[in-house]
């Protein structure tokens, strides 16, 4: 017991300060946190119910973990202050579990029942002020048939007002459910992170169930609570190999962490110890499996491979004017974990010192006059020396590990193009925090869960002989709709786009109402030089008909439409899906920019009513019509994150009036943008040609 499987023992994390979110990763100060976890008990408790009495115990596995590269564990009950002593000694976090999970029968029961938010809470406040805390999990895995009993939004509810509870005792904590395939419908959006338990068999449908749990998370953490093998039906070397592809898997997907079930096959519930399986990694003795082996290397690759030969990447900033924020770009480009890429400034025409800034960085400069964001684009991509290029906007900051994820995408896929998420960074000001929260942002559409229809165009990479091959950037489009047409153009040839989720980049967003009006001006301008380009494309009214789902903050909820579970008998089965009717045209109304139109009209009609009465008929048309779009706006500002939660409720209502004023401007700016440039609905969609009524047959294959 206690020896070193390997060669070098890997370093561990101290933790000074809580663990915090951000974006798609878990941060410890300054210092991103690759989550290294296995899960720790139940083991027999003593006569007083405690389940880590057995210190010594305690003190040998916490050494053999950190000597084989294991940084976080998870625990199914509340630890002792001795305990998490012990962690923070041997550099591990733990991940608390309330277990909320166990008094759910009390929510229909309430005789005899015990304060459950009181026993929540006050194992929060044992434990809140302790450095080796890495998060509190409300519970793990609420049966499917429970949840089915009580219904979804109860659970929901309830879990909800545990965490606000969780988060009024401990605000720096970060608090998650630990949540299983079979409950996956479960809508939790005020969870800090998702975390989600997985026991899959195939490499393949690992992959592709992770990529779904991704687009559940949006722009949380992903972090695997449990995976594992029993290595008494498998066999250990079997296990071992499934670990290792496992944890492999978890961390190219885009995961924050895993933890693997178990530590050891000493495992005791119900009441009995466990003699029918073995999870653990290590024996009931605590001697080394194979798979301990297999977990620490895979730990010690974590995300990537070192060994792995990554292709030349060529980082493309175009920037006019753009002073005010490239200096945080090109920090955060200085700051790239990645072994082989160039960074090249296209200039496009600045007149406020761009370049003297960027120059200081000694990245690359390209000066030229003011041709445009296509133009500009395109300079770069003739003098991008790598394989991949890489677009980036001025006001926007990589993760560290940017180009990793982009690049191990490009190796596993055929793709011509990936794109990630692009995330508002803390700490802009209210202005901005109102305008991620508003509609109209950079947003990616997905056909699948890993395949994209269209990826914004300040995170997107491409091989650089694919968007050669079909001419580079249309240089039409000087501001805005060049990222659209040249999705659509490499799609046209009969190539694909894809996601990867993690390759994640924070962008600044505006943060000025009148510079909002502006950008989502320019967007319908866009919007109707596309139309011009790609008439197919559009229907009647003048929208983009995507094919695929369209992701992002900033859209209104659906009023009229309900979900339904139908996966198994009373929705039993595993990895359930919960299914939603696409919004019908009455509920999106409101969203469209020409609802103003019809807004105006029945203004000028209620209007003339005073000179003819009948007319009149058009005023409680015109209040539906005003109605609805305040109540969709209003909607969506209630349901608005902001980072950091105000200080005041007068601050918090400030927010959300703005963020529902700024839900009523953008149609109105789009249909100014459109309207300029000739993309109304009276428009002549395709040539008038004169044809005889005669009757046509047709033939339709489906």
């Amino acid at each position: 017991m206690g020896a070193v499987v390997g060669s070098q023992p890997l370093p561990t994390i101290q933790a000074a300060v809580h663990p915090s979110v951000r974006g798609k990763f878990i941060w410890v100060g300054e210092q991103k946190l690759n989550l290294r976890g296995v899960t720790y008990g139940t083991f027999r408790p003593d006569a007083n119910g405690n389940q880590y009495h057995d210190q010594e115990m305690i003190e040998r596995d916490f050494a053999q973990m950190a000597e084989n590269g294991i940084n976080a564990i998870r625990v199914y009950s509340t630890p002792s202050r001795a305990l998490l002593d012990t962690a923070q000694r041997h550099g591990l976090l733990v991940m608390v579990d309330l277990g909320a999970d166990q008094y759910v029968g009390f929510l229909d029961d309430r005789k005899g029942a015990p304060d459950i938010q009181e026993c929540i809470y006050a194992k929060v406040r044992a434990s809140c002020d302790h450095p080796a805390v890495l998060a509190y999990s409300l519970g793990n895995e609420i049966p499917a048939s429970i949840v089915r009993w009580h219904g979804r939004r109860r659970i929901e509810r309830y879990l909800e007002q545990l965490y606000r509870g969780v988060k009024a005792e401990c605000p720096e904590a970060i608090v998650t459910y630990v949540n299983y395939p079979s409950t996956e419908y479960l809508q939790l959006p005020f969870l800090d992170f998702v975390c989600f338990n997985v026991y899959l068999e195939s490499p393949e449908r690992f992959g592709i169930y992770l990529a779904r749990l991704q687009n559940l998370a949006g722009d949380r953490p992903l972090i695997m609570g449990e995976l594992g093998l029993d290595s008494l039906r498998n066999g250990r070397e079997t296990q071992a190999r499934v670990l290792d592809w496992q944890i492999r898997t978890a961390f190219e997907a885009g995961c924050a962490g895993v933890f693997v079930f178990s530590w050891t096959d000493d495992w005791y519930r119900g009441g009995s110890q466990a003699e029918d399986w073995e999870f653990g990694v290590t024996g009931r003795d605590r001697s080394p499996k194979p798979a301990l082996i297999a977990v620490r290397d895979a730990f010690v690759d974590a995300p990537f491979s070192k060994h792995l030969s990554w292709p030349r990447i060529s980082v493309v900033v175009c920037t006019c004017n753009g002073s005010r924020l490239i200096s945080d770009c090109c920090k955060g480009l200085l700051k790239l974990d990645y072994p082989n890429f160039e960074v090249i400034v296209v200039d496009d025409g600045s007149t406020d010192g761009t370049a003297k800034i960027v120059r200081e960085y000694g990245f690359r400069v390209i000066s030229t006059g003011n041709r445009g964001l296509s133009n500009a684009r395109n300079t770069g991509l003739e003098a991008a020396t790598g394989e991949i290029v890489a677009y980036i906007d001025d006001d926007a900051s990589p993760d560290p590990q940017w180009l990793t994820y982009l690049a191990s995408t490009f190796m596993k896929t055929d793709y011509a193009a990936v794109g990630g998420p692009n995330l508002p960074p803390a700490g802009d000001g209210p202005i901005p925090d109102c305008v991620a929260n508003a509609p109209g942002g950079p947003i990616h559409v997905l056909i699948s869960d890993r395949e994209a229809e269209h990826i914004p165009g300040c995170n997107m990479a491409f091989r650089k002989a694919d968007l050669a091959a079909i001419g580079g950037f249309d240089p039409q489009f000087r501001a805005a709709g060049d990222d659209v047409d040249v999705c659509w153009r490499l799609r046209q040839s009969g190539r694909k786009l894809g996601f990867s989720p993690a390759a994640m980049v924070w962008h600044h967003r505006r943060n000025t109402v009148r510079g909002y009006w502006r950008q989502q001006r320019g967007y319908g301008q866009a919007e109707a030089m596309l139309e011009s380009k790609w008439p197919e494309k559009y229907n009647p009214v003048g929208h983009v008909s995507w094919a695929g789902l369209v992701y992002g903050n900033g859209h209104a909820p659906r009023i009229w439409s309900r979900s339904r579970i139908y996966q198994g008998i009373w929705g039993s089965a595993p990895f359930q899906s919960l299914y939603q009717p696409v919004q019908g045209t009455f509920s999106a109304l409101p969203l469209m920019p020409e609802w103003h139109l019809v807004i105006v009209s029945l203004a000028a009609i209620s209007t003339i009513g005073k000179l003819w009465q009948p007319l009149l008929l058009a005023v409680p048309l015109l209040g539906l019509a005003v109605g609805a779009s305040i109540l969709r706006a209003a909607l969506s500002a209630a349901r608005a994150s902001f980072p950091a939660s105000p200080r005041s409720v007068i601050t918090k209502t400030k927010l959300r009036c703005l963020t529902a004023l700024l839900h009523l401007l953008q149609p109105l700016a789009r249909l100014y943008g459109r309207l300029t440039c000739g993309l109304t609905p009276w428009r002549r969609h395709v040539p008038w040609i004169p044809a005889l009524p005669w009757p046509r047959n047709f033939s339709i294959w489906t």
